[in-house]
C-alpha cells in the first residue's frame, strides 16, 4: 500500500430547489404527513427541475468539493460516479461530469450499487490512491430518484428524493484516514428492490411502459428486515478491522432511508441520536447521494472535527452494503 494513508480533502453537496412537502403527497396518494413521518422520519423531499439531469447535481456538488479541497479540476485523476439513475445508459455520467467540469486528465467511470455505491466507490478510490496510482480522485453520490419513482404507488412515493453529494480523496497525514472497509452483497435478495424494465432482460417497450416496469419497486417489509440486521453487522466489522470499539465513535453518518432503521443501527452500536448526522427529514431517501450529502452537511454545520473517528455506512438494492471508518 506504500504507506499511503488515504482520506477526504474536500466536501460538496447540492439539493434542487423544489421541495415536496408530505403535505403535496396526500394530494397524490392515500396518505397523510402523521403516518408518513411516523414510519419514515422524512418531512419533504428535493425533486430535480425539468431542465436538470443527475450530471448537473453532481457538478454543482463537485464544484464545491474541489473548491474545498483547495485543487482545481485539472488535478482530478478519476472520477466515480455512484448513481441508479445515469443521465442515460452510456456515455456514463461520470463522462459527462468530466467535460462539465473540464477535468481533462480524468479517467472516469460509473459504479451501480444502488444506496451503497457511495462506500463501494470510496473504496475502489481509497485503494487506488495507496498504490500509487492517481493522487486525487473525485467520488461522487448523485441521484434524480424522482424520475424512476411511481407518484401513484403510496409505498415508495414517500421515500425518495433528489440530490449529489460529493469528495475529493487524496493523501492525508498519517494516523488520519480511512482504516477500514467492508463491502458485502446478497443477489439472491435482488428482486426485493429493483427497476425491472429497461434493460436486457426487459427491453424498454409500449407494453413493458403500460405495465409501469420502469419505476422502483420494493418488498418494504423484508427490505426492511434486512437493513436493521445489516446495518448494525457492518458497522461492526468495519470497527473490529480497524481496531477501535464502538465508544471510539464520535459520529454515525448512516444511509438516510429510514428513521427506524439509524434508531436501530444508533441502538446496535451503544450511541445517542446526537452521534448521528440525520437529514431525511429534509431530503428523504437519495440513494447513492445519501451519505455524501449527510457527510457535507454535517461539515458545514461543524459537526466534524480533526481527528473524529467517522462511521459511514449504508444498504441497498442488490442487495449491497458497506461500512467505513475514518479518521478526520
Amino acid at each position: 500500500m506504500n504507506g499511503i494513508s488515504v482520506g477526504i480533502l474536500g466536501t460538496g453537496k447540492y439539493v434542487p430547489e423544489r421541495r415536496l412537502t408530505n403535505q403535496e403527497l396526500e394530494q397524490m396518494v392515500e396518505t397523510n404527513d402523521e403516518w408518513i413521518v411516523t414510519r419514515t422520519g422524512i418531512r419533504e423531499r428535493r425533486i430535480a427541475a425539468p431542465e436538470q439531469a443527475t450530471s448537473d447535481l453532481a457538478y454543482e456538488a463537485s464544484l464545491q468539493a474541489i473548491k474545498a479541497a483547495g485543487i482545481t479540476a485539472e488535478e482530478i485523476d478519476l472520477i466515480v460516479v455512484a448513481t441508479i439513475t445515469p443521465d442515460m445508459f452510456f456515455p456514463s455520467t461520470a463522462c459527462l461530469l468530466q467535460e462539465k467540469l473540464g477535468a481533462k486528465k480524468a479517467a472516469a467511470f460509473d459504479l451501480s450499487a444502488a444506496c451503497s455505491g457511495f462506500i463501494y466507490g470510496l473504496a475502489n478510490a481509497s485503494g487506488l490512491i495507496a498504490t500509487g496510482l492517481y493522487r486525487h480522485v473525485l467520488v461522487v453520490g448523485a441521484e434524480c430518484l424522482s424520475r424512476i419513482t411511481d407518484y401513484s404507488d403510496r409505498n415508495t412515493s414517500i421515500l425518495f428524493g433528489d440530490g449529489a453529494g460529493a469528495v475529493v480523496l487524496g493523501q492525508v497525514p498519517e494516523g488520519r484516514g480511512f482504516k477500514s472497509f467492508k463491502l458485502g452483497a446478497d443477489g439472491a435478495g435482488g428482486d426485493l428492490l429493483r427497476i425491472y424494465g429497461g434493460g436486457s432482460r426487459l427491453p424498454s417497450s409500449e407494453q413493458s411502459v403500460a405495465d409501469r416496469r420502469h419505476f422502483i419497486e420494493m418488498n418494504g417489509r423484508d427490505v426492511f428486515k434486512f437493513a436493521v440486521r445489516i446495518m448494525g453487522n457492518s458497522a461492526e466489522e468495519a470497527l473490529a478491522s480497524a481496531g477501535y470499539e464502538k465508544s471510539d465513535i464520535d459520529l454515525l453518518i448512516p444511509h438516510q432511508a429510514n428513521i427506524r432503521i439509524i434508531q436501530s443501527a444508533l441502538e446496535r452500536l451503544d450511541l445517542s441520536e446526537d452521534k448521528a448526522m440525520i437529514n431525511l427529514d429534509k431530503y428523504g431517501n437519495v440513494s447513492a447521494a445519501s451519505i455524501p450529502l449527510a457527510l457535507a452537511e454535517a461539515v458545514e454545520q461543524g459537526r466534524v472535527k480533526e481527528g473524529d473517528c467517522l462511521v459511514l455506512v449504508g444498504f441497498g438494492g442488490g442487495l449491497t452494503w458497506g461500512a467505513s471508518v475514518l479518521i478526520w
